[in-house]
């Protein structure tokens, strides 16, 4: 039996003349939906849109819905239905939660389903033209529950990779296996799909997806919690969903807006009086939240300061680095480490402080005071191990830093006067 053949058995109106140029294989199953007078293969899908309302609002939000602050510059991570469990809650397909009818589902998919969409199915016949499989999942795009669908796609043989040089490519596949591959044509009039295996009938975001036989491990999660679902009718949809490990990831929100590549630092509202550019910087979280932080840090270094003043270092150190943990770039809790630091004689982690300090706030006068002083100790640490080029270089940037600092001075010039009595006695030897 030819794929025309399983074709005409399914519709009683007369086989059309193109169909008999095309030959009995392949081809005159694809050219059947094309030729028939009503959608061809892949063809413009219309949707009606019969509520007035929706229309109305769609026309006065124009500007907005359409507006291109929603996007991000950033790509929008990819629609493939991968496992990532930890990200969000997967869940099965609605529609599974409802009673509606296998008619309207299986009409829905035939309107939204696209050329270069991903379908999983199973084969169900292995005939010389190609194969036919029996869809139970999409692999892409929108979630949809198809598996009692009985939804039919054929893979012609010219859309099977060979495995090998010589020999038939569809001996490598059995009745049975379960199959990804990519949809190459649509007859939504007919219900007939011609799907490939071929990775060029993807679009370029999804290229780099493996088609062919998979495992059952390799089916999307959001099918194996459905077919879970199925031995367990009575769990609800919020059950579910808060039994998810990834309906609790505190970084949901961030994570979801990637998927649909919504930028979050200007976050778009249908409400005008909501639009981001009513307010001032200052008024939105970031901001707010960075004002709280410092204002918690600052809490921790006054804590660290009493701890500090009374000698209990260790305390006064836990509170410093609580409140770097609640702002990094805290200026006050940097120069009371720094300090704590140069007191304990770790001078390098003091300079180290004062320094990212300074760079944080130019005009901290202590963090310039403290942060010159160190280095002059610091310098005068290397002269005592002969690291005599190393000491100067530390004098000449606590000058840098201020040209009245007159222990760096007087330093620099002894150091220079010592440096050229070796300098003499080494040329007179």
């Amino acid at each position: 039996t030819t794929a025309a053949g399983w074709l005409s058995r399914e519709r009683a109106e007369p086989r059309p003349r193109a169909r008999e140029d095309c030959g009995a294989g392949a081809e005159g199953w694809l050219v059947e939906g094309s030729r028939s007078g009503c959608e061809g293969t892949g063809g413009i899908k219309e949707k009606k849109v019969d509520n007035i309302e929706i229309q109305k609002f769609i026309s006065k939000k124009a500007d907005l819905l359409f507006a291109l602050s929603w996007k991000s510059d950033a790509p929008a991570i990819s629609e493939v239905n991968e496992d990532n469990e930890d990200g969000y809650a997967v869940m099965p397909p609605l529609e599974q939660f409802m009673e509606i009818p296998s008619m309207d589902r299986r009409e829905l998919f035939f309107r939204d389903i696209e050329r270069g969409d991903i379908v999983i199915g199973r084969i169900s016949s292995i005939r010389e033209f190609g194969f036919f499989m029996v869809l139970i999942c999409l692999g892409s795009g929108i979630i949809r529950d198809i598996s009692h669908l009985e939804i039919t796609a054929l893979c012609p043989l010219r859309d099977v990779p060979s495995h090998s040089n010589h020999g038939d490519p569809l001996s490598y596949y059995q009745t049975g296996d379960i199959i990804r591959a990519g949809i190459k044509d649509i007859d939504r009039y007919h219900e007939k799909l011609a799907v490939s295996l071929y990775s060029s009938s993807l679009p370029p975001h999804l290229s780099g997806i493996k088609l062919g036989v998979i495992s059952s491990e390799e089916l999307p999660l959001y099918y194996r919690r459905s077919v879970e679902l199925n031995s367990n009718s009575l769990e609800s949809y919020e059950n579910i969903m808060q039994s998810s490990l990834g309906f609790v990831n505190p970084g949901v929100v961030e994570f979801l807006l990637g998927k649909l590549g919504i930028d979050e630092s200007n976050p778009p509202s249908l409400m005008r009086g909501l639009q981001s550019k009513n307010f001032s910087e200052d008024d939105f979280a970031s901001a707010l939240r960075k004002k709280q932080s410092a204002s918690w840090a600052l809490k921790c270094v006054k804590i660290g300061v009493d701890y500090f003043k009374v000698g209990r270092h260790v305390d006064a150190m836990n509170e410093y680095n609580k409140a770097l943990e609640i702002d990094k770039q805290n200026v006050e809790a940097l120069v009371a480490r720094g300090a704590l630091y140069a007191t304990k004689g770790s001078l390098n982690k003091a300079i180290e402080d004062f320094e990212l300090a300074l760079e944080n706030c130019p005009t901290h006068r202590n963090a310039r005071k403290y942060l010159c002083q160190t280095l002059v100790e610091r310098g005068g640490q290397l002269e005592e191990e002969d690291k005599f080029l190393n000491a100067e270089s530390y004098y000449k940037k606590a000058l840098a830093l201020d040209e009245t600092f007159k222990d760096a001075e007087d330093a620099l010039q002894k150091l220079h006067k010592y440096m050229q009595v070796i300098l003499y006695f080494l040329l007179e030897i």
